[in-house]
């Protein structure tokens, strides 16, 4: 096997080598003067500084009350945003229904006091609608009137 490896190689051993003259031989690295190689123990290093103790416990209690306070003004943000979303949507409801209320129950429809008495109606259509105009309340004046009967009760 030896003979057929050598046989196997033999014609590239003529092959002449060339090197390229865009390359060279790094020059060897230099160790610098100060370098020393690590002591046997390393124990001394890893001293833990009992010293910074209170002040890591004073800084660490300090941070967590500041965000104990920080997710609380959140938390409080948060709910008076939803609340201010619920009273909107309220006041659209109610401009499209005045007095709904959605946890309440359904609206029911009362009868209104017109501001027209009976009897001058029927005499107006009576009379062909010729007598003096009268003013009707203004939807102002009816809720005090309203609550003016309210509070009598």
């Amino acid at each position: 096997m030896s003979n057929q490896s050598q046989s196997q190689y033999a014609p590239a051993a003529r092959v002449p080598f060339i090197k390229s003259p865009s390359l060279r031989v790094p020059r060897p690295v230099e160790l610098p003067p100060d370098i020393h190689p690590l002591p046997d123990s390393v124990t001394p290093y890893f001293v833990y500084p009992f010293t910074l103790e209170p002040h890591v416990l004073t800084v660490e209690a300090a941070r967590r009350s500041t965000l104990a306070a920080h997710a609380a003004r959140r938390e409080a943000y948060l709910r008076a945003r939803e609340e201010e979303k619920e009273r909107r949507k309220r006041d659209a409801l109610r401009r499209i229904a005045p007095g709904f209320e959605p946890r309440a129950t359904p609206l029911v429809p009362t009868k209104r006091f017109s501001g027209v008495p009976a009897q001058a109606s029927e005499a107006g259509a009576e009379g062909g609608g010729g007598g003096e105009h009268r003013r009707t309340k203004s939807v102002m004046e009816d809720l005090v009137d309203q609550l003016a009967a309210m509070d009598s009760k």
